[in-house]
């Protein structure tokens, strides 16, 4: 395919296009140069003639990466510049052609092995640079390239982080392709991006060249999500019996759900292809062999999923099914001390939201300005209203019409507190004055049916309120209202804080009592440090070692921290930080003695 680029170069010759999709199209250009030879570049260009705000950011972080991408194993760019009006990021070129050219077909095992290898090796590279590129897939893998090595481009939405968190956002807006997103990267999995991400990522691209198809087909971005968490792609070898069974439990390893339960390095998944590939071209056949017996991370890999709080989390889930099936609202608690764990807790509730398409608001309170009221309402309700603005004008339009409704005269009052309200509903007229205590129920009445256009048995809202022992006094009289009205439901309220800041005098805990007469069901989830045994589950995992081995360091970190999970996980970084833990690659484990002896000592205290 080929098309001429908008090019006011008198010495430029046609383009070849190698890719396009829907943000950026891949061309391979000829020019001559002053001395008549004639030489190639290729060249990304956005899409669209009027390309996004996003779209642009991303060629322009492409090309501040240009010093750490290196020609060995990635397209480098080596100029970002305008012609006839459009960005134009401009590649050395080293040959080749997108993988994404070659997948009309299955791949032969030996081919599969031999490409696979050399994609690893890139990416590999690019983490060893300390890049997480966060958008792997077949069109952004160069293969057959003039040397043979395989190259990494589409590092537009790359990472320098060692790990980030992605809020729930709608799919919709989550940069990345979500056909090949990792679980954590669609911010519903309460884990954070690293660069393992990239490894499921890389697992659906083998799977694609081995099979001629995705592991997942799905009808809109919201069942691609639930893709990812939830289901469980049938094994390559399933669906064509060619494909031996052992690059097959390779690809199912790469598609874990968790990272933990993924290859941890590149050159642990290098060193089992190549295994395969010798078994492959001496003998045809791949024999069994332990998967990851050389996938050695180089850093303290501690999890991120949760220990000790299985009961909680259930208790909090049941809360959410009860007012999905169309109960009254509900109204959890969860309390604790500082570091303690709440959020990560009522972050387990994002991939409960998914099935039921469920909206997910929130809003902490501030110490400091507890004399503004329902601000920390307007906080969360404001993430509510961006996320329809990013929707399309058709998508758009219902949620319009439907706020229209439900607020009639009375809108102003809403756009008052939610600004960006007024984007989606336009600007609206002043309510009538009325006396201060009419004005007051009649804003509490306004805001109920507010919510009740968010909370509906099509997508029910769980609302969440951070740091509940600095709310103000209005926000407190409001959510009692919202709470005891009957014909509300699909509504779940958590309210997060500070037990210890709380007294039976606190306000909160008057207002309780109130709620509760009204019928309204509160649960109260309070959470306590972790057990040393929870400790030596971490830290056992962490180690990869068995707990029995695992038992003496959490006893040190229980008595040093209290079995605080935030200040546990600190003080493990910190011994590995001071040289006190470290990995031995010669020795699985320390004797306990030496163990005792390191950790034990005044510098361990």
């Amino acid at each position: 395919m080929k098309r001429v680029f908008p090019s006011g170069a008198q010495n430029d010759d046609e383009l070849q296009v190698l890719w396009e999709d829907r943000e950026r199209v891949l061309c391979r250009r000829w020019r001559v140069d002053a001395d008549g030879s004639r030489n190639s570049i290729l060249v990304v260009l956005s899409a669209s003639e009027h390309p996004s705000t996003a779209s642009l950011k991303h060629l322009d972080n492409e090309y501040a990466l240009k010093d750490l991408l290196e020609s060995a194993w990635a397209v480098r760019p080596v100029e970002l510049t305008h012609e006839q009006g459009r960005a134009v990021l401009v590649f050395e070129d080293p040959g080749g052609e997108p993988l994404g050219r070659l997948l009309d077909v299955p791949t032969e095992t030996g081919r599969f092995l031999r490409l696979a290898i050399g994609m690893v090796m890139a990416l590999g590279r690019a983490h060893q640079h300390g890049l997480i590129h966060k958008n792997l897939k077949p069109a952004n893998f160069l293969v057959n390239c003039g040397d043979g090595a395989t190259r990494l481009t589409g590092f537009g939405i790359a990472s320098r982080l060692p790990r980030e968190r992605q809020g729930p956002e709608p799919p919709e807006t989550i940069a990345g392709t979500l056909a090949y997103m990792a679980p954590e990267q669609t911010g519903r999995m309460n884990r954070s991006i690293d660069s393992r991400s990239d490894f499921y990522s890389l697992g659906v691209t083998f799977y694609q060249m081995l099979t001629g198809s995705l592991p997942f087909s799905a009808a809109d971005p919201m069942e691609w999500v639930h893709c990812h968490l939830a289901r469980k792609p049938i094994p390559p070898a399933e669906r064509l019996e060619t494909i031996p069974s052992q690059i097959s439990e390779i690809v199912m390893k790469l598609l874990a759900k968790t990272a933990e339960e993924r290859y941890q390095t590149a050159a642990g998944i290098e060193n089992d292809l190549r295994r395969s590939l010798l078994d492959w071209e001496l003998h045809g056949r791949i024999e069994a062999f332990a998967l990851a017996e050389r996938d050695t991370p180089d850093r303290l890999p501690i999890p991120e999923k949760l220990y000790g709080r299985a009961r909680e989390v259930k208790a909090l889930l049941a809360a959410f099914d009860r007012v999905v099936e169309g109960a009254p609202p509900e109204l959890v608690l969860v309390s604790g001390y500082s570091g303690i764990g709440k959020s990560s807790v009522v972050n387990e509730l994002h991939k409960a939201l998914v099935p039921p398409r469920g909206l997910f608001a929130s809003g902490k309170f501030d110490q400091y300005k507890g004399d503004i009221p329902y601000s920390t309402l307007a906080q969360a309700f404001k993430s509510l209203i961006r996320r329809l603005l990013a929707e399309s004008e058709t998508s758009l339009a219902p949620w319009r019409e439907t706020l229209r409704e439900a607020l009639g005269p009375n809108a102003r009052l809403m756009t008052d507190l939610v600004p960006e309200l007024r984007l989606i509903i336009g600007d609206q007229p002043p309510a009538p004055e009325l006396p201060p205590p009419e004005a007051q129920l009649r804003f509490q009445h306004v805001f109920r049916r507010f919510i009740g256009v968010f909370a509906r048995p099509e997508h029910p809202l769980a609302l969440f309120l951070d740091d509940l022992q600095w709310l103000d006094t209005a926000t407190l009289d409001l959510l009692e209202y919202v709470l005891t009205q009957a014909n509300l439901r699909n509504l779940i309220l958590i309210g997060a804080y500070r037990d210890n800041e709380v007294t039976a005098a606190h306000p909160l805990m008057r207002k309780l009592n109130a709620i509760k007469a009204a019928g309204t069901k509160v649960a109260n989830i309070a959470l306590k440090p972790l057990t040393r045994g929870d400790l030596g589950h971490l830290i056992a995992d962490t180690l990869r070692c068995d707990r029995e081995d695992a038992a003496l360091l959490a006893k040190l970190v229980h008595e040093k921290t209290g079995g605080n999970p935030f200040f546990a996980i600190q003080f493990i970084l910190s011994l590995a930080e001071e040289g006190l833990l470290a990995l031995d690659l010669g020795c699985r484990s320390h004797s306990r003695e030496e163990l005792h002896r390191q950790c034990g000592g005044p510098r361990g205290r």
